[in-house]
């Protein structure tokens, strides 16, 4: 039975993608712990925040791509194209609804606090989005990675 490929194959890229959305969740822990200084694991599995673990991972994907099949690969083009649809529904419509869920949550605040009435439902995750920098944070995060994992093969 031969040995597993992993570098220059898809394993290679799927692994970029993943650690690459991995150490930007973990860093949003981090960022967590020494901001509040307490540890919150919840943090780990939602959106949101410092860096975009979404650009993250898609941006690792392409550029794995990239350093496997070449830029001019159709490939490496499917990818990209899907990086960038994925990036920019983080910045734009994920954040609108973030917005949207804020409004929604102060308004209703409000009218309960007005009325003396029970509150309708839980508070709506308003964080669901990214900033600009933190898709550019998460982009810088998604191109380093690949290029350390696939030039680790030289070390291994």
């Amino acid at each position: 039975m031969g040995e597993l490929q992993f570098f220059n194959t898809g394993y290679e890229a799927l692994f970029s993608g993943l650690v690459s959305a991995f150490i930007a969740q973990f860093i949003k822990v981090v960022t967590y712990l020494c901001t509040h200084k307490k540890i919150n694991f919840k943090i780990f599995t939602t959106t949101g925040g410092m860096p975009s673990s979404h650009t993250a991972g898609v941006i690792a994907l392409s550029t794995s791509v990239a350093l496997i099949e070449g830029v001019s690969s159709m490939l490496f083009a499917v990818s990209l194209g899907f990086s960038l649809i994925v990036m920019q529904d983080a910045s734009g419509i994920r954040r609108a609804a973030g917005k949207t869920a804020a409004t929604l949550n102060r308004l209703v605040d409000e009218f309960v606090q007005k009325n003396h009435e029970v509150k309708p439902y839980a508070a709506l995750k308003e964080l669901l989005g990214h900033t600009p920098l933190e898709v550019f944070c998460g982009m810088l995060l998604g191109v380093l990675i690949p290029f350390v994992v696939h030039y680790s093969r030289q070390i291994f």
